[in-house]
């Protein structure tokens, strides 16, 4: 029998080493392929690269690394525990990324998506995501494509007045 589970309130904040255990389990239980402590810790010697982590009860449930670029934020990697997943942690993680967007004065988000992670392409294209190119062979372990996807704001947006909407949000508020 299948049980709704409610929507939890996470504290997101800027990711600390302490966090790197924790992340390091949801890393792994999300992905085939996942990043190495190594290969986070090389995202974070770049400049502009950072990280947000989710905390419930003092427990670290999902992660964003992301990339400040000239106009835009790219999104490097992005994970929710299994545990945790469908219960509002990625939303609120993408709502804070969308408001970070707005007060560096950027334009859109981008990040790639595996073409077989059809739970990721959904979950990001109800947040205003949109597919905008097929990157062929794109990941080094598999001949796999990625889909590039962006969000973008609006041309006639105010920055006091936008607040990010999908489908779900609108019954959260």
């Amino acid at each position: 029998m299948f049980t709704a589970k409610s929507e939890i309130c996470v504290h997101i904040r800027p990711m600390i080493r302490r966090d790197m255990v924790e992340v390091l389990e949801t890393e792994n239980e999300n992905f085939e392929f996942p990043w190495s402590e190594d290969d986070f810790n090389r995202c974070f010697r770049q400049r502009k690269c950072f990280g947000m982590a989710a905390e419930f009860n003092e427990l670290v449930v999902g992660f964003m690394i992301y990339k400040y670029h000239k106009n835009r934020l790219h999104l490097l990697n992005f994970a929710v525990s299994t545990e945790f997943r469908r219960r509002g942690v990625g939303r609120q993680m993408v709502e804070e990324l969308i408001y970070k967007l707005l007060d560096q004065h950027l334009s859109h988000i981008m990040l790639k998506v595996r073409e077989t992670n059809l739970a990721a392409q959904v979950f990001f294209r109800t947040l205003g995501f949109r597919a905008i190119a097929v990157l062929r062979d794109f990941y080094i372990e598999t001949t796999e494509d990625a889909y590039l996807m962006q969000f973008q704001f609006p041309h006639d947006f105010k920055d006091d007045s936008f607040i990010p909407v999908s489908r779900i949000s609108r019954f959260a508020r």
